[in-house]
């Protein structure tokens, strides 16, 4: 008993580094190998609207009722100690830091790299993959690379429309609704948010997470195994 459990953990063990492997050799193939653009710009281009474009409707309205939400609630609290002049500070400082990089990179993750994973999947267990390696086309280069490369330009700019949506609707509930003075409203954002710190941290946060999430969406889609092969 303790044998066949000893002998499954480092089968486990085995299984999991070999993943990590093939995973990472995917990574440094599509980091690599970043397609021509001469060549491969319209595919890179179908890619940035595919993922980018396709994912700003969930990010508009996300970031809107997001920064809607915590202008009010954050309104209620500040009233409290009558520091409701500081709202502004209070939504951008926390959409800048925190909530944006991390929820625009979930609502990519189920948008855009849900749709990553489906279509590799796809094209893996209807051998097209396959096919394009008897052509002598690499996958990696053709299909991976522009996907890749797409969802790492695309998260960025997807999280600056978020935070910017959000501290509009920040600033729709606590001027428009709740009457804050819109001069105290923006002026206690500027004050409070160093735009160049802030943002930058923003960037390289989202940066990582657009990393993370195209590179885990697109592996599971490329080293998928169709049901009819599975052990």
């Amino acid at each position: 008993m303790l044998f066949n459990a000893l002998a499954a953990l480092g089968h486990r063990g085995i299984k999991t580094t070999a993943t990590f492997g093939r995973a990472g050799l995917m990574l440094f193939n599509a980091v690599v190998g970043k397609p021509e653009f001469r060549k491969h710009a319209p595919l890179l281009v179908r890619q940035l609207y595919n993922v980018g474009v396709l994912s700003m409707l969930i990010i508009i309205v996300s970031g809107l009722f997001i920064g809607m939400v915590l202008g009010l609630q954050g309104y209620l609290v500040l009233t409290t100690y009558s520091a409701e002049t500081s709202l502004g500070m209070l939504v951008a400082l926390s959409l800048l830091r925190e909530l944006g990089p991390v929820v625009a990179a979930l609502l990519f993750a189920g948008r855009a790299g849900s749709a990553l994973t489906a279509e590799i999947g796809l094209m893996r267990a209807t051998e097209q993959l396959s096919s394009m390696e008897m052509m002598a086309v690499d996958p990696l280069r053709r299909v991976i690379s522009p996907r890749f490369w797409a969802g790492v330009i695309s998260l960025p700019l997807l999280t600056i429309i978020f935070v910017a949506v959000g501290i509009w609707g920040g600033a729709l509930v606590g001027v428009s609704w709740k009457g804050i003075d819109g001069g105290f409203f923006w002026t206690a954002m500027q004050n409070a948010v160093d735009w160049r710190m802030d943002l930058v941290n923003c960037l390289i946060k989202s940066l990582v997470f657009a990393i993370t999430v195209t590179w885990i969406a697109l592996f599971n889609g490329y080293d998928a195994i169709p049901h009819f092969r599975r052990d």
